[in-house]
């Protein structure tokens, strides 16, 4: 039924599965073994070595001794030890922090600029009406993390290196083909982003190439972080995540929305007098929340932890921090796309394009002119809305909101890098270093972003992040047929 995948005249896969562990591997449940015998057990204790792909067909259970270095990584030079202890309420808070990590690097990808973008227009398009899409597409990323997160700890494999192991060559390639699109796309709405906050922070002394080429700069700038341990590299992305939650938590309390109608459109499921244009945003909104190689990163991220997979009480105890870390960590930035939405829909739903052009015009803002003398329905983007948060609520507001798009972008590009590694890795073999990588996705990205840039104007520029939302919900569905 399945003919895409491999058949039973193969040889064999590599079983991982706990499962189907070898009878003499410890155990949960296995008596513990005492004097020199257990000493002799300790220096060779069975671990399971899944971080490079093999084609072979004996099991990926190897002796390591416990003193041996880590397997070689382009990607994790180091793993994070997990503390021996038990709490008495079911969840230990220093196991907790010692998993904390993976969970906020993923749901970096729920705050990129195309996010951003697709969360100001669904406010002033309609309103408080789309939250309920806003709260089911987060739920439904969460759900498929948590999947992600238990393949990487149960297998040790992340799922780039399942899909090199069950697909035959045509269909993995297919597949790697949709993903490398996907990040591809996902890196050119940050470099966009990055762009846009660089022209808003300089008050359009640099223009909007110029912000394309500075991101190939920082970029291999920010990489550098790597190299001083990977504790480092996850407190600097806590940081981004927490400069953006500051700069649209300031905007949500300047602009004070009724929380009534926010509760209203976050719960009850229903868009009344909404028509297609309403709908597109909607599809807009899962396309940007549930990014497909964000599930690659996840169940790849998950592997920097010391797990000892041959022991079902440790796995079962990973899946759990790994689901309560990643549960925190998409819960806050739901809030912070909430904030998003509930500042355009409060401040903007229904605006003319005349009533912001008086304002702007008004408080002395030199982008009056961005919004013609009519009377059509105010849109918005990335770059407008800075704009219009500058005319109604001062300049404070317009370069705050250039820094948390600064931030988004700058994020967003470090994940796409690791997503594209280990995609790359896994479905291929072939193993790049992160600045070759970063060197490939950017050039890609940059080139069509560039050309814009150049050759057009912002509003052609942002309206490529539209276009990128809607192709983003496509390949979801495409993914998804495939691997069903």
């Amino acid at each position: 039924m399945f003919s895409f995948l491999r058949s039973v005249r193969d040889p064999p896969l590599e079983n991982i599965h706990i499962s189907s562990l070898p009878p003499s591997f410890p155990t949960d449940q296995q008596q513990e073994p005492t004097g020199g015998r257990a000493d002799d057990l300790v220096e060779e204790k069975a671990v399971i070595q899944t971080t490079h792909t093999h084609r072979v067909s004996a099991p990926s259970v190897f002796l390591q001794k416990h003193n041996n270095e880590p397997v070689s990584s382009t990607y994790f030079d180091q793993r994070v030890p997990v503390p021996e202890e038990d709490s008495e309420w079911g969840i230990s808070l220093r196991k907790l922090w010692a998993f904390t990590g993976p969970g906020f690097l993923m749901s970096i990808a729920y705050l990129d600029p195309g996010n951003i973008e697709s969360d100001l227009q669904s406010g002033a398009k309609a309103g408080f009406k789309l939250l309920w899409v806003l709260l089911g597409a987060t739920i439904i990323g969460l759900l498929l993390q948590r999947l992600a997160a238990r393949l990487g700890v149960v297998t040790g494999m992340h799922l780039a290196e399942v899909c090199n192991r069950q697909y035959r060559t045509v269909p993995r390639v297919i597949l790697w083909l949709m993903v490398e699109l996907a990040i591809i796309g996902s890196d050119m709405q940050e470099v966009i982003g990055c762009a846009i906050a660089f022209n808003l922070l300089s008050s359009g002394r640099i223009p909007l190439w110029a912000g394309v080429l500075i991101t190939i700069i920082d970029t291999f700038v920010f990489l550098f972080l790597d190299k001083y341990g990977l504790r480092k590299l996850e407190a600097f992305f806590g940081v981004l995540i927490t400069i953006m939650a500051i700069t649209f938590g300031y905007e949500y309390v300047t602009v004070r929305p009724d929380q009534g109608e926010l509760l209203k459109g976050m719960f009850v499921p229903y868009c009344e007098g909404c028509g297609p244009v309403q709908l597109a945003q909607a599809v807009g909104i899962v396309g940007a929340v549930i990014m497909p190689h964000n599930i690659y990163l996840h169940s790849a991220l998950v592997k920097s932890r010391e797990v000892d997979r041959s022991n079902r009480k440790e796995v079962k105890e990973a899946n759990k921090y790994f689901f309560i870390e990643a549960t925190i960590a998409l819960f806050v930035s739901f809030l912070i796309n909430v904030f998003v939405v509930a500042v355009f829909a409060e401040a903007f739903y229904g605006r003319t394009n005349e009533e912001v052009h008086t304002v702007c015009n008004q408080s002395g803002s030199p982008h009056s002119s961005l919004f013609p003398l009519n009377n059509e329905t105010l849109e918005v983007d990335i770059y407008k809305g800075g704009v219009v948060l500058g005319c109604f609520f001062g300049p404070a507001a317009l370069y705050i909101w250039a820094v948390g798009i600064l931030a988004a972008g700058q994020s967003s590009t470090m994940t796409g890098t690791y997503s594209g590694q280990f995609v790359m890795e896994g479905f291929l073999n072939l193993r790049w270093s992160r600045f070759a990588r970063v060197l490939l996705t950017r050039s890609l990205a940059i080139t069509p972003t560039l050309l814009v840039a150049i050759f057009q104007d912002v509003q052609h520029l942002t309206g490529m992040n539209d276009f990128l939302n809607v192709l983003q919900t496509s390949s979801n569905l495409y993914l998804i047929a495939l691997y069903l």
